[in-house]
């Protein structure tokens, strides 16, 4: 994604990783009032946003921050909202920093799932 690639909708690269850190920064509030499920609906939204301007890095860790919400669901952990949650703070920095990334690319996003693997791993 260059500075000015907007994907056809007219926004910036900037505003768009500007919405999208700020919908990061606003689940990041909501992790202890939210039900994983709300969780996982917001990013859902934040995937289909990174995946339609082309943040692939952004795209991958969406899907393993929902394996981890998923996981919770199965696992047990911290009981918030009726249900149970992850750790999930490291994962939306973790989010934020593959919005951030320069690179957009395939490798980047092999690159930021390796460092997911590992994080869900433990």
């Amino acid at each position: 994604m260059g500075a000015n690639d907007s994907h056809g909708t007219g926004e910036s690269a900037a505003d768009i990783r500007s919405q999208l850190w700020a919908r990061i920064a606003a689940l990041d509030v909501a992790v202890p009032y939210a039900a994983p499920a709300d969780l996982a609906r917001e990013v859902e939204v934040i995937r289909r946003i990174a995946h339609a301007h082309g943040l692939s890095p952004a795209v991958t860790v969406t899907h393993f921050i929902d394996r981890a919400l998923a996981r919770a669901e199965t696992m047990g952990g911290k009981e918030i909202g009726g249900g149970t949650m992850p750790p999930v703070h490291g994962w939306l920095a973790m989010l934020h920093d593959a919005v951030a990334s320069e690179r957009q690319d395939y490798d980047a996003a092999d690159r930021f799932a390796t460092a997911c693997s590992m994080r869900l791993a433990h």
